[in-house]
């Protein structure tokens, strides 16, 4: 697969990049069928990092891969034994989260957590986006582990991974049972999406805001409906994400908005724009990160922008390297987030200037956990007072 990306990104560099983009395979076999994948971003489902076999998709002869099934969304369960993950990772603000689904529905092309799907014997491509797992004990396993002693309180970030309100949440409902959880003990929440159904839940997330417990951010790539459309296919188009700011905005919750990922030579000239959107709309806070292209995401995303835009390949792989250190992808802490050299540099003035003048950014909200009341363990007896 890298191999064959790379004579991609010599042939594109020329007159024959559409041809190129006919070239990438997957796997050792074709690119899969416009028909099969339709409502989809990535173009390929190479197999899994760990896999000791891979597959090799061909044509036989009779055309036997037009009659292969399209890829439908299919939820299996998973049962966890915790719910709450840990990181130690200097560069994230937060220290622990929850990933109430494996896999997301939104299919982002450019979404960093693809390569987790690995870990499951599955694709970072089609798979990711079509094959997902459902956490239904998550409320419960939190519930408990929110009571285990010496349990102390920090925000919780949800959305960090994949999105806790991806389509399938309509169905499963499991991140409403989590916020009831946490608002039961009054714990904080950090919640990060692209979806409108962040709103079916105002009705809690104002009463936990009101005691200053909650905050969400909407995550707006691009306000070009056209672009949004294939590089985000499931998620919402960015007038309903500005309009989910404003609606939670009016609410009282705290909302900001993150430009994740800018990516460079494609959306960066957006940057203003968004935030004068966002702030508008009742955002007050704002962050960016740089395109991320970690481990599989790298040809997954080169695929994509080869079939849509062939003409703008060779620039904005040419600045995503120059912000990498020459690289695809740089995963050092300190700079994974935002990129090094003077492209990264231009960026990241032009968000701080936007932001000053608009006012963003003024206070950093930092949520109360000192409200927190912990369940009672099992096999514990109440206090009389």
């Amino acid at each position: 697969m890298v191999e064959q990306i790379a004579r991609a990104d010599i042939a594109a560099s020329g007159s024959g990049g559409v041809m190129a983009a006919n070239a990438i395979v997957e796997g050792s076999g074709i690119r899969v069928h416009e028909g099969r994948r339709r409502g989809r971003s990535a173009g390929i489902n190479p197999t899994g990092r760990f896999e000791p076999l891979t597959r090799h998709v061909f044509d036989d002869g009779w055309e036997s891969l037009e009659e292969l099934p399209p890829f439908k969304t299919e939820v299996q369960t998973e049962r966890p034994r915790s719910i709450i993950t840990r990181n130690t990772s200097p560069d994230i603000s937060f220290d622990r989260s929850i990933n109430p689904y494996r896999g997301c529905e939104h299919g982002c092309v450019y979404c960093f957590a693809r390569p987790t799907h690995s870990y499951m014997g599955l694709s970072a491509g089609l798979d990711f986006e079509a094959r997902l797992f459902a956490k239904p004990d998550a409320a419960r396993l939190l519930e408990r582990e929110l009571g285990k002693k010496g349990y102390e309180p920090r925000t919780i970030a949800i959305g960090t991974n994949t999105d806790p309100y991806q389509p399938i949440e309509k169905k499963f409902k499991i991140m409403r049972e989590v916020l009831e959880v946490l608002e039961a003990h009054q714990h904080p929440v950090g919640i990060v999406t692209k979806s409108a159904l962040v709103t079916r839940d105002i009705d809690i997330l104002s009463r936990m805001a009101e005691k200053g417990l909650a905050k969400v951010a909407l995550s707006v790539t691009t306000l070009d409906r056209r672009l949004s459309r294939t590089m985000e296919p499931r998620a919402a188009t960015p007038t309903r994400r500005l309009e989910t700011i404003r609606a939670l905005s009016d609410a009282g919750i705290p909302v900001s908005v993150m430009i994740g990922p800018v990516i460079p030579g494609l959306t960066d000239s957006e940057v203003e724009r968004i935030l004068e959107s966002a702030h508008a709309a009742g955002a007050r806070e704002a962050g960016y990160i740089i395109l991320r292209l970690p481990l599989e995401v790298s040809p997954i995303f080169k695929d994509w922008l080869l079939r849509h835009y062939p003409d703008r390949f060779r620039h904005v792989m040419s600045l995503v390297r120059s912000m990498r250190g020459g690289k695809d992808y740089d995963a050092e802490w300190g700079k994974r987030m935002k990129g090094t050299g003077p492209y990264a540099w231009q960026i990241g003035r032009r968000f701080e200037i936007a932001a000053k003048r608009l006012g963003l950014n003024q206070e950093k909200l930092k949520l109360r956990s000192d409200l927190f009341k912990p369940p009672v363990g099992e096999g514990e007896q109440l206090t009389l007072l």
